[in-house]
């Protein structure tokens, strides 16, 4: 059992915690909660070990004996040390260090998500996960948006990270990987209805944050506006609520159409 604050798991995973410079540095990531280690552990996602207090819950001990069973190193921390570490209000006593990694995306993807300064965690987290739901293919991450792998935005997205190929990249880079697709703007200036536009078989929207409106790189490489009607008269929408309203309009259109 781990009951000194200097042990080096403990060091590391504050470290993680912390800047994203850090988790960079480390190559490494931290995922919290039984349900986030199952969503990695059923990815087969590449742990580096998990520390668990003593009396937990039965679904989390059933997720150490998972791990064990997986060939996973884990490690009993004594409770008090443990919560100084946790990043959740209630813990639920176990978390793992995973490896930080990209998966590949589709070299022609029909379904590209780009997220422009989305700065709150919980927001990109949000989007992240309904990213997964909706069918998204690959995330692009340009400069100015938060650390995907911040703990506040893996718990966000309840498991997305384990599925979905998110991958940072600058303008040029986007451009170029977009080609010749067409790209839709969430806007609400000189902007169709979503309801009214009909999506191409293979396209990226871009998702802005809702304060600052998009960047000027985003505004260059759409190719059209569109914004969600609100009869209620309401200025504007959460970033993650209009993404998820969005991602599904596609989704609702490519249903219908098969």
């Amino acid at each position: 059992m781990i009951t000194s604050t200097q042990n080096p798991k403990l060091k590391l995973v504050r470290a993680l915690a912390g800047r994203p410079k850090d988790r960079r540095e480390a190559g490494a990531f931290l995922a919290e909660g039984a349900r986030l280690i199952e969503e990695a552990l059923a990815a087969k996602w590449p742990f580096r070990f998990a520390l668990y207090a003593q009396g937990l819950s039965e679904r989390s001990a059933q997720v150490v004996e998972s791990l064990l069973r997986a060939g996973v190193e884990v490690e009993s921390v004594e409770a008090g040390l443990f919560n100084s570490v946790s990043e959740t209000e209630h813990s639920q006593g176990i978390l793992a260090v995973l490896e930080l990694t990209a998966l590949p995306a589709p070299r022609k993807p029909t379904f590209t998500l780009i997220l422009d300064q989305i700065r709150d965690p919980g927001n990109l987290g949000t989007l992240l996960r309904s990213a997964q739901a909706a069918g998204v293919e690959a995330v692009l991450l340009p400069p100015e948006i938060a650390d995907p792998f911040a703990p506040k935005v893996v718990r966000a997205g309840m498991g997305a990270h384990f599925r979905l190929p998110i991958l940072r990249a600058e303008w040029d880079e986007i451009r170029a990987r977009l080609g010749k697709t067409p790209v839709y703007l969430a806007e609400t200036e000189n902007a169709a209805p979503c309801c009214d536009v009909v999506f191409k078989p293979a396209l990226a929207l871009i998702v802005g944050n809702e304060a600052e409106g998009a960047s000027p790189e985003a505004r260059e490489l759409a190719a059209q506006n569109v914004v969600i009607p609100m009869p209620g008269g309401m200025e504007s929408l959460n970033a993650a609520v209009a993404g998820s309203v969005l991602m599904f309009e596609v989704v609702r259109q490519r249903s219908f159409k098969s």
